[in-house]
């Protein structure tokens, strides 16, 4: 859906424009170089055109300033965060753009343990947040997804997340009372409470949840400058288990029938497809460090730590050669019964699913290194890999799930003809949703952005694929034909991005609804037109 249109530039800014942004920024933050600005317009999946610079302001009023001036100079911006997208959240969709880089944004301005908030620039990642909070034994009710060592908490919200404390919590957008955001013109507006004189942003709702409007946005409405986030005592008492299911469908049923009691603060599985690709990716080198991080990490304390790092040890990682789809989950608690409580919920409703328990290994390495290095966003041999997810609602799930194993099934020829491997993971939100993530890994040459991110020592040891377009074809295909049976039963979608139906499949009360927002908050069409749908690319 279009708003006004802006005139197209060309694929560099005018010497004046660069002048300004330079003053603005420092020279230093605002770079035309053409390898930086290759890196800066592509995403884990897709290469967008290629923007004109790259800005990258240190703080929210130096944000405002380059707002103001790009909509001054009709300048399209694409925000950018930590740069995991797989859905061309911030890939620039028309040439002459600016790319947004807010990484240089990554303070934490204020914890406010009295109040239980605490307040971050929008370029401070899930990781740097969790480690400040640790030794004040606080933390955000949701504290990350599995990729927060790199994601930035403004993307996040933007996009939204799942996963670390997800299971009770709800999504990352759940955590949230107020934003701080520069609009189209530069103007700053502050949500929630904080939208007071003289208040404070620690309450969310009162009169319009406006704070709710720029959550889950893709970045269409505006430009995230701070987010305040709730906090929680961290739990004292966690304990963790395995399952694994003879067939999928005693694996999709089980993850509902534990999911709807929202008492696994994480509750994920694997299909052997992905866990045999996870296990094959690890290394002696990153078992040794898990080890060490479960025995220092235990909050039970050494001797505690050191029996789970025993286990840990003995059962290596041979124990998965044989399992099939596994289950995982982490319980939390304030005390050692409740947390006892809650597993023995649990483990009954996985035994009457048909699950049996195996080692717990994957868990409690999880929870013990909750953020590493972003290797597995390529294949063990260096391939190419992209996710396509849905959630659905907890009935839907393993019905969405058996719908997504038929359509691999049919496509099995073709999927084997180029080497593509699939996968799934499979986790829950709170008690009512249901995510479900294919993968797809294949040969295929690499992005400067897996470069740039993946170890260097692991990159020593990759096949260096040439260009398979054949093959990328095909997973696009498929990717397609995973969403169309998301969009058949009514999935929502994180990511949203340039990827998802989602703009298309609103009713039309609700599409004119956005597109009067749309239109009003950024009547140029500049804020990452695309986005969401709803400004479509110039022509």
């Amino acid at each position: 859906m279009a708003t006004a249109p802006h005139t197209l530039t060309p694929n560099t800014l005018d010497p004046m424009q660069l002048d300004q942004f330079k003053q603005a920024l420092g020279s230093a933050n605002v770079s035309d170089d053409p390898e930086t600005r290759a890196l800066f317009s592509q995403d884990v999946w897709a290469k967008g055109e290629t923007c004109a610079v790259v800005l990258s302001p240190e703080n929210t009023e130096q944000l405002a300033r380059t707002v103001s001036l790009a909509a001054q100079y009709n300048i399209a911006l694409a925000p950018r965060g930590g740069g995991m997208s797989y859905t061309e959240g911030y890939t620039p969709s028309h040439s002459g753009m600016a790319s947004l880089d807010l990484s240089r944004m990554d303070k934490i301005i204020k914890i406010n343990a009295e109040d239980m908030y605490v307040t971050v620039e929008a370029g401070c990642t899930w990781n740097t947040l969790y480690e400040a909070l640790k030794p004040l034994g606080l933390r955000t009710p949701f504290w990350g997804p599995l990729s927060g060592i790199s994601s930035t908490i403004g993307g996040g919200l933007s996009q939204n997340n799942a996963f670390f404390g997800a299971g009770t919590y709800g999504p990352s957008t759940e955590s949230v009372t107020s934003l701080t955001l520069v609009m189209a013109d530069g103007e700053i507006l502050r949500t929630g409470t904080a939208g007071m004189r003289d208040a404070k942003p620690f309450w969310r709702h009162y009169g319009p949840d406006l704070t709710g409007l720029f959550l889950g946005d893709a970045g269409a409405f505006a430009i995230k400058a701070e987010a305040t986030l709730r906090l929680i005592p961290t739990p004292a008492h966690e304990d963790w288990a395995s399952f694994e299911c003879d067939t999928a469908q005693d694996w999709a049923t089980a993850l509902q029938q534990m999911g709807r009691t929202g008492l696994a603060c994480e509750l994920f599985g694997f299909d052997p497809n992905l866990q045999a690709v996870r296990m094959t990716r690890a290394s002696l080198l990153a078992d040794a460090k898990a080890l060490g991080q479960v025995i220092k990490g235990n909050k039970s304390g050494l001797v505690k730590g050191l029996k789970e790092g025993a286990k840990v040890a003995l059962a290596g990682r041979s124990y998965m050669d044989d399992v099939t789809y596994s289950l995982h989950m982490i319980v939390e608690g304030h005390s050692q019964a409740e947390v006892q409580a809650k597993m023995d919920t649990l483990k009954a409703l996985a035994r009457e699913a048909g699950a049996k328990p195996i080692e717990n290994s994957i868990p409690k390495i999880i929870r013990a290194n909750p953020f590493t290095p972003l290797n597995n966003m390529v294949g063990p041999r260096g391939e190419r890999w992209v996710p396509v997810h849905g959630i659905v609602s907890m009935s839907d799930g393993p019905a969405c799930l058996a719908d997504i194993e038929a359509l691999f099934a049919a496509r099995k020829d073709d999927i084997e003809r180029y080497d593509i491997t699939t996968g799934y993971l499979v986790t829950t939100l709170s008690t009512n949703g249901y995510l479900v993530e294919p993968v797809f890994i294949w040969p295929e040459e690499l992005f400067a952005l897996h470069r740039e991110t993946v170890e260097a020592h692991l990159q020593k040891k990759f096949t260096n694929f040439a260009p398979n377009p054949e093959a990328t074809k095909l997973v696009a295909a498929l990717r397609q034909d995973v969403i169309d049976i998301f969009t058949r039963f009514g999935a929502a979608h994180f990511q949203v991005g340039r990827a998802y139906p989602y703009f298309t499949t609103r009713e039309t009360s609700t599409q004119n609804l956005l597109t009067q927002l749309k239109t009003g908050l950024d009547p140029q069409g500049l804020i990452n037109p695309g986005a969401l749908g709803l400004a479509k690319p110039c022509s």
